[in-house]
């Protein structure tokens, strides 16, 4: 079994918590429903403009989990325009 980590830092078009909150939430739960990943927000809770969120997926092959991340940031970035990729980690644990 191999676990991989994607963090993506990303720069969000909300004035608000509020605002950011919807954003995130929505990001979050069409990720977990198409790719069956695990995520979260994991850093910059109080900053409405910025998010750093988290995706974590376990394979049975290495190359199979980077593979679903990858597919996941390309979905992302296709997906929802408006958010700006600033920063992109992968590690596997």
């Amino acid at each position: 079994m191999h676990v991989a980590l994607l963090q993506m830092r990303l720069r969000l078009p909300s004035r608000t918590l509020k605002e950011k909150r919807a954003i995130v939430k929505s990001v979050l739960a069409r990720a977990r429903n198409r790719f069956n990943v695990a995520c979260t927000e994991s850093r910059l809770h109080d900053q409405p403009g910025d998010a750093e969120l988290a995706f974590v997926t376990v394979a049975d092959s290495t190359t199979r989990s980077r593979h679903l991340l990858q597919e996941l940031e390309l979905w992302l970035l296709s997906e929802r325009p408006d958010l700006e990729v600033t920063d992109v980690q992968v590690e596997e644990l």
